[in-house]
């Protein structure tokens, strides 16, 4: 062979060498299919809240399965569902207003809705006495839901009150106090309802905080009933709560829609109103479910939304069906020749104007 063609043969080889070498070097480098950037997916959380849940002599002879059927899509669909359940069981014979003890039933049917935690610090808790009020608890303990604002013993105060729970990466923290059990109150023992006193309600903000908690949500019973603009006292306390670390309020007691604000970024819904219940004084049919939206990209970044308000109406017998029956008013706008009296189709409505008129609720 001579020198000329091993020249050529050797360049060949070479040239062979270093395209191999480039190509690996490529490869190392630059992953084929490239990689697609990291995006972390955000979770959002859905607190329910729903008003007071009431049981009046009248409701005690109706099939209660009816009572607040329409919103059980809205409860299952929530991550947590919380429901006021303003009143006592205290077993057989049931009783309405002034001192309520509903069967026992009707809690289970609450829960079954897809209701996962139980507001017990209302006045009307213990309107069948200390007895009324272990029965109650010791009945929803049986039913393994989760409940705050009263308490069977010293240990599970401390661990009820407040209430923490998890989803979805997020941990809450939720405080319930009442301003008040009709009189029937004692802190002197156990069973005990947490009432609303800046003392102890500051210790259980701090216990939230050393649980971790990522969001406070207090539930206070309190202001006026049948007052649709919220009181000096509940104005104290809410920012009186904002200042101490608490992200969230909605309350209940007045059994009328109330006013809504925001105090230095943090939502206030001064009452729902009621849930359900027999009552049909003016204003106090149209209602409130309340839900609390949270988002988690699980990076630590964690942010609470505008909440959400829907208006409900509660259908007492003979007007929508030959029961009662809570209803979210926009689903229903339109149908009035639904209703058996479509004369209340026209007090819903009215209803509906009269309260976002006087409470700037849109």
């Amino acid at each position: 062979m001579n020198r000329k063609k091993l020249i050529i043969i050797m360049a060949i080889v070479f040239t062979v060498l270093a395209q191999f070498s480039a190509k690996a070097q490529w490869s190392d480098i630059y992953k084929i299919p490239f990689p697609q950037p990291s995006v972390p997916p955000v979770d959002t959380v859905s607190v329910v809240m729903i008003g007071d849940v009431m049981m009046h002599s009248k409701q005690l002879s109706y099939d209660c399965s009816t009572f607040l059927a329409p919103l059980k899509p809205m409860l299952e669909n929530a991550d947590i569902a919380i429901a006021n359940m303003e009143f006592a069981l205290g077993g057989a014979p049931y009783s309405g207003y002034p001192a309520f003890s509903a069967p026992d039933s009707y809690a289970d049917y609450v829960k079954s809705l897809g209701v996962d935690v139980f507001l017990l610090a209302n006045n009307h808790i213990r309107d069948k006495g200390e007895r009324g009020l272990y029965r109650t608890i010791d009945y929803y303990e049986s039913m393994g839901i989760r409940y705050t604002g009263a308490t069977l013993t010293e240990q599970a105060d401390s661990t009820l009150n407040p209430l923490i729970m998890m989803s979805h990466g997020i941990r809450f923290a939720f405080i319930n106090c009442t301003y008040g059990t009709n009189g029937n109150h004692s802190e002197a023992g156990f069973p005990r309802v947490r009432l609303t006193s800046k003392e102890l309600i500051k210790k259980d903000i701090e216990r939230a905080k050393r649980a971790g908690a990522d969001f406070i949500i207090a539930l206070p019973h309190w202001g006026l009933e049948y007052q649709l603009k919220h009181s000096y006292a509940q104005d104290d306390f809410a920012k009186w709560l904002v200042g101490q670390g608490v992200d969230a309020i909605v309350g209940g007691h007045p059994h009328v829609v109330q006013d809504t604000t925001h105090i230095k970024g943090v939502p206030v819904i001064y009452s729902m109103g009621n849930a359900v219940s027999n009552m049909t004084a003016t204003n106090t049919r149209l209602e409130l479910a309340v839900t609390l939206r949270f988002t988690n990209d699980h990076e630590g970044s964690m942010k609470m939304l505008e909440p959400e308000i829907t208006f409900l109406w509660c259908t007492v017998p003979g007007m929508l069906i030959d029961g009662f029956q809570t209803i979210p008013v926009e689903k229903y706008i339109g149908r009035r020749d639904e209703w058996i009296t479509p004369s209340d189709y026209d007090n819903m409505m009215s209803t509906l104007a009269r309260v976002k008129s006087a409470t700037g609720i849109e």
